[in-house]
């Protein structure tokens, strides 16, 4: 399998990440700035500038991981929290329509999970969970080895729970550290790296927030294992102390003897997931089980 070119695309809250996958990899990628405020019409155009620079005749189709709901069959994209403008958008039909090639679409954490299973250390688990910590918080799902989307690609929407005062989202993303702090997440991680006291103390929370979240999961799915991933992952080391106690605090310690937590070291996961979505659905004829082996 991996023999086609399939063109992969992550769009994020803050950037639109794509790339070329063929023979097992990444062969040629660029990211965008996604402007999340704009109007509908400019974000489509800019999706659509992006992969004309990387289209090629010999690419087979387009995957893309979209953060908030879609209609899987009909490539409908709904209500996307951090694109405003993005209420009710047939992304599959323009983009099919515009580049005569097949597009499939499914949720963000979707495609890193899937990612994560073709190419990292989920490959030998049959039931595990990849939690995307970023502007959001997305939680993608393989049960039995094979993708649980849900309706409208909703299943593991965790960070709309509510959770303290708001949700869960609220305090195990990027989010956390803007609206409870005034600070970046790339701020407060520059700072722990420096040793400051104030960003360790911060991370701290943040841990002990994740544990939480995961927690949750634990109850509803119990996986074998979660996986990190987002650009708040890059902050795992000074977090996982406290993401690791609180989780431990977590009442069946045989199902805590049997898991794993870690983060994602697989470069460009999400990209990779959407290039493998592609290969799951086009023409259904290539199921997840085969494609792993």
């Amino acid at each position: 399998m991996h023999t086609q070119k399939v063109l992969a695309v992550d769009i994020g809250g803050t950037k639109i990440h794509m790339g070329v996958f063929h023979q097992g990899r990444i062969v040629e990628e660029m990211k965008l700035a996604t402007a999340a405020h704009a109007p509908r019409k400019k974000i489509i155009n800019s999706i659509i500038m992006g992969i004309e620079q990387l289209m090629e005749p010999e690419i087979a189709g387009i995957g893309i991981g979209i953060p908030g709901l879609v209609d899987e069959e009909q490539g409908i994209v709904y209500d996307i929290t951090n694109i405003p403008s993005w209420k009710e958008v047939p992304l599959k039909k323009i983009l099919e329509d515009y580049f005569k090639k097949p597009v499939y679409l499914t949720n963000d954490a979707n495609t890193f999970i899937l990612g994560e299973k073709m190419f990292g250390r989920a490959k030998g688990c049959k039931n595990v969970v990849g939690i995307t910590l970023g502007t959001g918080f997305g939680v993608g799902i393989i049960i039995d080895e094979a993708l649980y989307s849900g309706t409208l690609s909703s299943a593991g929407e965790f960070g709309s729970i509510q959770y303290l005062d708001q949700t869960i989202e609220a305090y195990c993303s990027g989010k956390f550290f803007l609206d409870k702090f005034g600070i970046s997440g790339a701020e407060v991680h520059s700072m722990a790296q420096q040793g400051d006291r104030h960003a360790l103390e911060i991370l701290k929370q943040l841990g002990h927030h994740i544990g939480e979240a995961i927690k949750l999961i634990l109850y509803a799915l119990s996986p074998e294992a979660v996986f990190l991933g987002g650009s708040v992952s890059a902050c795992y080391p000074y977090f996982k102390e406290a993401m690791e106690e609180s989780v431990q605090t977590f009442p069946f310690k045989r199902v805590l003897d049997r898991l794993v937590i870690a983060c994602s070291k697989v470069d460009n996961a999400a990209l990779l997931g959407a290039a493998a979505l592609f290969e799951i659905k086009h023409k259904n004829i290539i199921p997840l089980q085969e494609i792993l082996k």
